[in-house]
């Protein structure tokens, strides 16, 4: 028999704060317990304390000091490690969250605060039907983007209050997870490829998901354009390091919100942190192509990514395009022809190929790797000379180019080969003065050998432009991407092409957007308001045919020809160094950029790389890649998790295929981007 001074030593009294909606406020609840105790059984006894009947399966215990949750419920408080000064808070795991999603709508939703965030943002994505979740994440707003706000709220009488789509389901108790929306492996809603609605045999799926059809067209279809005084008012990055200090905010994917200091109903941006997306299909993916699209556009009005001034008009009519169609009652049914799905198309050619007709080349495997070969002009740049391009005879073949004197010297040695495999590719196009060149930054032991070549034409270019690309991927002409690319080069090409018409002059009066709205603010202060709706007009009778979802697979298209595109910077000092320098991470490399000049430096590609790990108490990512090259670098813009994260993840994404269902390792994920902390 225990005497009561025994019992008083066995146990111990726990104070837990009870997080209850009803009560609105915390409450305190002493519990006498013991350390063999498991995390279950505290649970338990505060249930019964409280006796209140509802449903408390969401509830589970948040240790303050630690800033864990305690979820494994079979532990015991010595296993734990708690004791009487704990500050355990008894709390729902979902709560309300906002989300600012790329089209600049925010929407409410209740969110798991103690699964890691690479499963919350799943979960998230779901229930906007977005597909392919692991290319998002969530990124804490900057402070940057309300200081010009700041002072102009200043004049302002009244805040204007921000229209929020709450998706929380009635329906949806406290204790059950987010529901699943339209989402699903068995049921994937379809979309009408042309305008992007959902197709009426899906309609009926919309009925148990908080994601109704009207907030699908809020999502699914883009927002009109800001006015200019709002998009002037926005931060813009004025230099590599504003941008670095953009990308500071990203959540770690490996902890939890509550982990991470997220409070309930708190704004966070959701946003496609990789730039790599997989699989994109009108069929599948109106939410997807309309958020990838929105960003892909605020990234061009703020100049968050470079491009020229006839690049932007391009954009502009894009935009323009866009905005009308969406604004349209009834969407114009354009003719277009339906997209095959890929097992119909494989089946019809196998089914010609059966009968011995002639499949579609397109579908068909190729043994031999073609090549080109043609005249091209070159241009090494060099201090103190102009730029003088001479001609030679250039033959592409896998991943290389050579060149020769002339045509008749191909057989022999040539004057150099250059392996393009990794190599950083950039256009030097002007349509309207007949420019074809392609920039290429090849790596070398030293640093990057910069080479331009000079084509004749559209045709030569396109053809040229879009094996270097494949060539700089280690892929060769052989591969089935390399036609839909020319194609993709040429019909870039062709919106880049103005062809005055007196259509243009006639319409411009009854243009019915502000043309300042469709171009970045830098832009619009070069240009009266009617010279640059006339521009805008003119580069807008190239694409006035184009189906709404295609008009953004254009315009998502077009951003990803930009020579910037995909690359994320942060602000580093490389270890040896004296100077601080801006790192850019993309999808297949690392680029060491000079921080003051823009200039790259140095590219590691991803394929090099041996291994990569973190010091933590340095906070040092140490990169080592083949012939013995090792890196080592302290991030100054951001943590040095989410660089390493960043790494590790395009690694992860790397490794999708089609063949794939789409359960993702989540396992896989956690090692490469985890770095063991």
């Amino acid at each position: 028999m225990l005497s009561s001074s025994d019992f008083a030593s066995a146990s111990w009294e726990l104070v837990v704060q009870v997080d209850h909606a009803i009560e609105k406020q915390q409450r305190n609840i002493t519990l006498r317990v013991s350390g063999d105790l498991h995390i279950g059984g505290v649970m338990l006894k505060l249930v019964e304390q409280m006796n209140i009947a509802q449903d408390w399966s969401d509830f589970a215990l948040w240790w303050e000091q630690k800033r864990c949750w305690l979820l494994k419920t079979h532990w015991t408080l010595d296993k734990c490690g708690v004791q009487a000064d704990a500050k355990l808070l008894f709390t729902p795991q979902h709560k309300m969250l906002r989300l600012r999603l790329p089209n600049a709508k925010t929407v409410r939703l209740r969110v798991s605060f103690s699964a890691v965030v690479f499963k919350a943002v799943a979960d998230i994505c779901k229930v906007l039907n977005i597909r392919r979740p692991e290319e998002l994440s969530l990124l804490k707003p900057s402070g940057d983007y309300s200081k010009k706000k700041k002072k102009k709220d200043k004049n302002n009488k009244e805040p204007v209050a921000e229209d929020v789509l709450t998706l929380d389901s009635s329906s949806t108790s406290s204790g059950s997870p987010v529901s699943p929306g339209l989402y699903s492996k068995t049921m994937t809603p379809t979309y009408d490829p042309i305008n992007g609605t959902p197709a009426l045999s899906t309609m009926t799926w919309f009925g148990d998901s908080p994601l109704t059809e009207q907030n699908c067209s809020v999502l699914a279809f883009s927002q009109p354009p800001p006015p200019p005084d709002v998009l002037a008012d926005m931060f813009q990055p004025r230099s590599l390091v504003d941008k670095a200090k953009m990308n500071a905010g990203w959540l770690d994917s490996s902890r939890s919100l509550m982990e991470q200091n997220i409070q309930e109903d708190e704004q966070l941006l959701l946003r496609f942190k990789y730039y790599t997306f997989f699989d994109l299909n009108p069929k599948y993916d109106a939410v997807r192509i309309n958020q990838l699209y929105e960003q892909a556009r605020w990234a061009v009005l703020l100049e968050e990514i470079d491009c020229t001034e006839e690049e932007m008009l391009i954009f502009a009519a894009l935009q323009y395009h866009i905005s009308k169609l969406s604004l349209c009652a009834e969407i114009q049914d354009f003719a277009s022809k339906s997209e095959v799905d890929e097992v119909e198309a494989a089946l019809s050619s196998l089914e010609v190929t059966l009968e011995g007709g002639k499949a579609d080349s397109t579908l068909e495997d190729i043994t031999d790797i073609p090549k080109l070969a043609d005249y091209l002009k070159l241009f090494r740049p060099k201090k103190l000379m102009l730029k003088a391009f001479k001609q030679y005879w250039f033959v592409f073949k896998d991943t290389s180019i050579a060149y020769f004197k002339n045509k008749e010297l191909e057989q022999g040695e040539p004057i150099e080969k250059l392996n393009l495999r990794g190599c950083e590719i950039a256009p030097d196009v002007n349509v309207a003065g007949r420019k074809f060149g392609i920039k290429l930054l090849i790596p070398v032991a030293d640093g990057m050998n910069e080479v331009y070549l000079r084509c004749d034409h559209e045709d030569q270019y396109a053809r040229w432009m879009a094996a270097c690309i494949l060539a700089s991927k280690g892929k060769t002409m052989a591969d089935s991407s390399y036609q839909p690319e020319v194609v993709s080069i040429l019909s870039f090409l062709k919106m880049k092409n103005r062809n005055s018409s007196p259509l243009v002059a006639s319409s411009i009066e009854s243009m019915d957007m502000n043309p300042e709205c469709l171009v970045s603010p830098r832009c619009a202060k070069k240009h009266k308001s009617k010279q640059l709706a006339a521009r805008i007009l003119e580069a807008h009778h190239n694409v006035a045919q184009m189906p709404l979802v295609e008009a953004k697979l254009q315009f998502i298209q077009a951003w990803q020809s930009l020579p910037e595109f995909g690359l994320t910077y942060y602000l580093v000092r490389f270890k040896g160094s004296k100077k601080d320098d801006i790192l850019g991470v993309s999808y297949n490399r690392l680029i060491r950029i000079d921080a003051v000049t823009g200039i790259p430096v140095t590219t590691w590609r991803f394929a090099n790389m041996k291994q990569w790990n973190v010091n933590w108490e340095i906070r040092q990512v140490a990169i080592e890649f083949d012939q013995n090259v090792s890196i080592a670098f302290t991030c100054l813009s951001a943590d040095c998790k989410i660089v390493h994260e960043y790494i590790g993840g395009y690694i992860f994404l790397s490794t999708r295929s089609k063949d794939q269902n789409e359960t993702l390792d989540e396992d896989l994920f956690h090692k490469l981007t985890g770095g063991q902390d």
